[in-house]
Parts: C-alpha cells; structure tokens; sequence
C-alpha cells in the first residue's frame, strides 16, 4: 500500500519544487528556506513571481583558496573569498598553509593566495614549513595552474609584502599563468583587497551562467551579525591595574560585557578594539598644521575626524615618502634619497608624525590633503584572558599601557591608554572577535600542556586555564610565567595559586627579572627544567608561546632546540628537525607580536 502524498502543493507545484531542489547544496537550501518564510504567505497573498523550472546544475569550476595567517587576517580574508567565488560559481576550497604540502599545488587548476608578511620579511609561523618547501628544489612545475595572489603587510616595515612578493614570483617561474595582477596591501587592507578579489575572480574563465530558478522579491531579516565592520559597543564591566605600588608596569585587567550580543569566542581568539586618539595629540596635530577644528571633512569636524577615523601618530619611511609627496622639502627629499635608507630608518626611529611635521613644517594644508597622506586607524588586537565557560556573556583582556619618552616627548599607545586614560566603568568600546585557529587548546583533554607566557603574554594562558578546570579536564597544565619584579608584577597570582592548590595548574615556573643581580627570563628557566620539559613533550604535551616576538619568543624557541638536543640526544639539525614537526603537527603553537 503506498504512502498517501501529504503535499498541500498541486501536483503541477510539487513537481517544479522538486526540481527547484535538484542539486542544492546545503547553504542553498538553507537559504531557500529562509526566503520563503520570509516573503510571508499569512492572508494567501505573496506578492512573489512565478517560479520557472530549474535546469540541471552545472559542473563547478574548482578555486583553491591557499591562505598563511600570524594573527588571523588572512584566514579571515580566506573565508570572504570563498564566499565571493560561492557566488559565482565555483566550488570553492580553503587550504591552510599550516595544513598542507605545497606539492599538493600541482593537483590545482585555479589558485587564490592570501598570505601576510611577519616581521622583518618572515612566513607565518604556521606557514614555515610550507614556505620553505615550496621555494625548494623539489617542487612540480605548475603549468596547468591559472593565479593570482593578494599580499598582507605593513609599509613600516621594509620588507613589505616580501610573502605575497615570493609567493608570486615563484607560482610563475614553476609555469603558472599569473591571471591577475597581485595586491599588496598596507594595514588598511580591506578596500585595495576587495578591488584586487573583484578583478582576480572575473579574471579566472566564466563557466557557462546557471540560470536562477527563483525572481526573489523579499529575503527573511537578517538578525545582526557584528564583525570587524559592524563592531559591538561593549560596556566596561571592570577595570584594574593589576601590578602594585611601585612597579615601573601599568598592566590592566579589563572586563565587558557581551549581553544580548549573541557573541562567543573560542580560547585563544583575539579581541579587537577600535581606539580614538587622544584630545592632547589631535590638538598638537591642529596646532602645528594650523587647519581649524572646526572645519568641514565629510560630514564630522576635522577635529572630530583626527580623533576618530585617523592614524595621527604612526611615522615610517613610506608616510615620510607620501607627506613629501605633497610638501616637497629639499631637505627632507635628501634624507629619502635610495642611498639613504638605512639613515632614514634611524631618523624615523622612535619619532611620530608630530615629528615630522615639526621639523619638516608646512603651513598650506586643506583637511583633504593633509588627511590624503594619513592611514586609517585600525583596531588593535588583544589576546583574550577569559573562557566564557566560566565568564557568560563577558570577555576579559590584559593590557599593558604603554608609555615612553624619546627625542624629549611623551608618547603613549593609541589603543592601550585609550582604555587606561579615556574610558572607565560604564562606558563602551567598539568591539570585534578575530578567531585565531593557530592557537588552540588540544582537542583531548587529557593531553598536557605547557604555557609560556611572561607579562601580558600570560592573557590567553589564564584564559586556557579557565577553560580546562570549566570542563574538568584532565590534561596537566604547566605555566611558566615572568616580569620584572615578584612583588609588583605577579599578575593573576592569587589566582595561579588557587588553581594549585585544586589541581588545575599542575605546574607553576617563575621568572622575575630584576629580583636578584643576574637577569633570569623564562627561557633561562625552560632550559633549568629541560629534563621535565623534555619528559612532558615525549608525553605528548603541547607547547604554547605568547608575548613578544622581537626577542623573547625567539630565545625561546632555541631554548626548546636545545633541550631537544641535550634531553633528546638529538644533533643540533635533528633538534631543529623535531621542533619544526611540533609546529606542523600543531604540538608548537605560537601567538606573538
């Protein structure tokens, strides 16, 4: 006996949804769904077009997307293309340097590259080890392959957008057909990135148009959804200064609240705030230009507009080379001379825009040119120092204000003495969560781990922390944590100790530097404990590195060489072989800055 046909559709209807359906795939009917209860049927009257039968669904065009993220971004921007390339048409593939070979590139027929510049000319530190293969020797030639690459980098830097540079160069020397031309984009990267995935994407050969089987008329509301472009005001729960009287250290914890956002976050993301300049810094910039407060740039102030929407205190070789542009001071066209670059590096050293102005003064701006040579201000990314398993609907962060004085002026971090100085309990920040996949807990709970994570750098470790005793896990966990001074800067300490004394930090190694005549920083101690560390990785312990990059990350990972090599009886090569197979196997993992 068959089944009777519950359908309220007329067997004509049922037939044309069905062919409607063919070939969806799970986004698209997802959407479909929403379309329809969005167009509302109440009072039998729609107002909607007729729906045409749809054809067959066409073969899609495959696009690897390959990506090489530090911080995020280019994961990020990884994702917007696949979307992009969804929408017209292909079949889209995310490939994570981190998780892959190069040789693999051979097998493509279409290629997107996103990858960022670290450092001074550096890969990704996920991205190591596929760089380094794919410049090599063994690589396949690529002459079935059709490209184009989009570079992130910072124009501070001399080696700007060296990855997306090399990167380029090389898929066309292995015989591939560069399709379009690549971008390289400044920390601004948002707009130049768009404009370079509109011209790579229609570059690539057009499938023949799947024809729309829908005349939509209406889409179901979209609920909110806050991102870096729609970031969320979160309220100031708490704000303290967690080193004591005395401390040459300013360390925040901050507190806010995500209430009625529908925002989480995973341990080890970041948390993006958007600064505004101090009012002492926009009143020297209008002082010493000598444009008015007051006058008109789009539909703000300048004044309301410096404080806002621009960078008024970054100072590189390229912001000198762009304000020149513009000013045209022979004395200042001397020092940007090509074989003056190592001298214009030391000028631009410790000195701000307000420098520059100063010594190199013009009086003759309109807010349009002078606002033309300045970047946008950009969010600053903070790692995140809670696990919302045990903090619902708030997120904490550590801060460091930073404060300095060179060439006789004070100087202060735009974002970290926003927070210190110009906010307080009960207001708001404009907020944004950056998840970071290169930095994860292990996904078994019983796998131990060890965390280094000396002054700001312990942030993500209390928030690891936090989450193994929410869940009960396992796994021991092993800090390492140093600052200057015990007394004043043991930051989180009464919570460390509790959570020895219920098991939760199994371990806890302190280094303060200036508590006795030699320095002791935490790689000293690394390599003190180098047989128990050495014990715990041949356990099957993940290792975590957060904090600076510019020395303290390094000297750690030599530190972990060596006790591979003095613990693991390993040459200094087979050493340096066995932490390169932690970073690939996602054992070593690192968030510095």
């Amino acid at each position: 006996m068959s089944s009777p046909n519950l359908s309220p559709l007329p067997p004509e209807r049922e037939q044309l949804a069905q062919q409607l359906a063919a070939g969806l795939n799970a986004e698209q009917a997802t959407w479909l769904s929403g379309f329809f209860a969005g167009i509302g049927f109440a009072g039998g009257a729609t107002g909607a077009a007729p729906i045409a039968a749809a054809p067959a669904t066409a073969t899609k065009q495959p696009l690897t997307v390959l990506y090489g993220s530090e911080s995020g971004n280019s994961e990020q921007l990884a994702g917007e293309i696949q979307k992009r390339a969804e929408k017209e048409g292909f079949k889209a593939k995310i490939v994570n340097m981190g998780d892959a070979k190069a040789a693999d590139l051979a097998k493509a027929e279409n290629l997107l590259v996103v990858v960022s510049t670290w450092g001074e000319g550096d890969p990704p530190d996920a991205a190591t080890g596929y760089y380094e293969e794919f410049m090599g020797k063994s690589m396949p030639q690529l002459a079935n392959l059709k490209f184009s690459v989009c570079g992130l980098g910072d124009t501070s830097y001399e080696q700007f957008c060296k990855m997306g540079k090399d990167f380029d160069a090389r898929l066309s020397e292995l015989g591939a057909e560069r399709i379009f031309d690549r971008a390289d984009c400044d920390v601004d990267y948002q707009e130049p990135f768009e404009k370079w995935l509109d011209g790579a994407i229609n570059a690539f050969p057009k499938q023949e148009d799947v024809a729309s089987a829908i005349a939509a008329t209406g889409a179901a509301p979209a609920s909110v959804v806050y991102d870096k472009k729609n970031p969320y005001s979160a309220e100031i729960l708490d704000k303290v200064v967690l080193n004591g009287t005395g401390s040459n250290k300013e360390t925040l914890h901050i507190e806010l609240s995500l209430e009625g956002s529908g925002l989480s976050y995973e341990p080890g993301d970041a948390l993006g705030i958007y600064p505004e300049n101090s009012t002492a810094d926009v009143e020297a910039i209008l002082a010493v230009t000598g444009l008015k407060a007051n006058a008109k740039l789009g539909d703000k102030t300048l004044a309301e507009a410096l404080k806002t929407d621009f960078d008024i205190t970054s100072l590189s070789p390229a912001i000198a080379l762009k304000y020149n542009g513009v000013v045209g001071d022979k004395k200042l066209e001397k020092l940007l001379a090509k074989d003056k670059k190592e001298e214009l590096k030391e000028w631009v050293w410790g000195r701000q825009l307000i420098d520059l102005l100063e010594v190199f003064p013009n009086k003759n701006w309109s807010p349009e040119t002078f606002t033309g040579i300045l970047r946008k201000l950009n969010p600053r990314l903070y790692s995140i120092a809670s696990s919302i398993k045990k903090h619902e609907d708030q997120v904490d962060l550590t801060i460091a204000a930073v404060r300095y004085n060179t060439h006789g002026r004070d100087r202060t971090g735009v974002c970290s003495c926003y927070v210190a100085d110009d906010v307080s309990i009960g207001d708001t920040v404009r907020v944004f969560f950056h998840s970071n996949k290169n930095f994860r807990l292990p996904e078994n709970n019983d796998t131990p781990i060890i965390m280094v994570g000396p002054g700001t750098g312990i942030a993500p470790f209390r928030a690891f922390v936090e989450e193994r005793s929410a869940v009960g896990a396992n796994g021991k966990n092993w800090l390492f944590f140093g600052d200057q001074q015990f007394s004043y800067d043991f930051l989180y300490q009464l919570e460390w100790l509790d959570y020895l004394d219920e098991g939760s930090l199994s371990d806890l190694t302190l280094a303060f530097s200036r508590d006795q005549k030699e320095k002791i920083y935490v790689q000293h101690r690394l390599l003190e404990n180098g047989a128990e560390v050495w014990k715990w990785l041949e356990d099957g312990a993940h290792f975590y590195v957060c904090g600076d990059a510019t020395k303290m990350a390094k000297d750690v990972h030599q530190a972990l060489i060596d006790i591979a090599a003095e613990h693991g009886g390993k040459s200094p090569e087979d050493a340096k072989a066995y932490v390169d197979a932690l970073r690939k196997e996602k054992r070593y993992q690192r968030d510095v800055y």
